[in-house]
């Protein structure tokens, strides 16, 4: 996987982040609808992280310009609001001609109805195996504590 930054500007990657554990991958936003889901994301991130899971989001400013603040107000709006424990990265684009690599491999995946190709909106989920592959495509609409959610990160725990 190719190199991205954390929220704070330190460059890694994806494997980095993930530190050899099974990951969600979101992208998410500040100023979204759904924007609520980060409370369960990091419920995902209390429950499971001990053992061999992480969630890691990526900002992104593409859906209706509501993730428009500087890394740092990402920072502050996601650790005062939500407690956020879980790794950030840089904002990227998900979708478009300036899309991420990061994210022209993950949208290659399809959802659950077959369908690949670019992200509908904020929140849309990939599940990583502890090995790196792209396991699952959850939707925006999906929450992260959905029974489909769990049972797949749960699949990948007990792998």
């Amino acid at each position: 996987m190719p190199e991205i930054n954390t929220l704070d500007g330190r460059p890694t990657t994806l494997e980095q982040l993930r530190d050899g554990k099974a990951a969600l991958v979101v992208n998410v936003a500040s100023r979204c609808g759904l924007t609520p889901q980060y409370t369960a994301l990091e419920e995902l991130q209390q429950k499971y992280g001990s053992r061999g899971f992480t969630v890691v989001g990526v900002p992104c400013n593409q859906f209706g310009d509501q993730e428009p603040g500087s890394a740092e107000e990402i920072q502050t709006f996601c650790s005062t609001t939500y407690g956020v424990s879980f790794p950030m990265t840089e904002k990227v684009d998900v979708n478009g001609p300036g899309r991420h690599p990061l994210y022209q491999a993950l949208t290659e995946t399809p959802d659950d109805t077959g369908e690949a190709g670019d992200v509908q909106w904020n929140f849309e989920k990939f599940l990583l195996s502890a090995d790196g592959r792209v396991v699952a495509r959850f939707r925006p609409m999906t929450t992260p504590d959905d029974p489909k959610v769990i049972a797949a990160i749960e699949a990948q725990l007990n792998a």
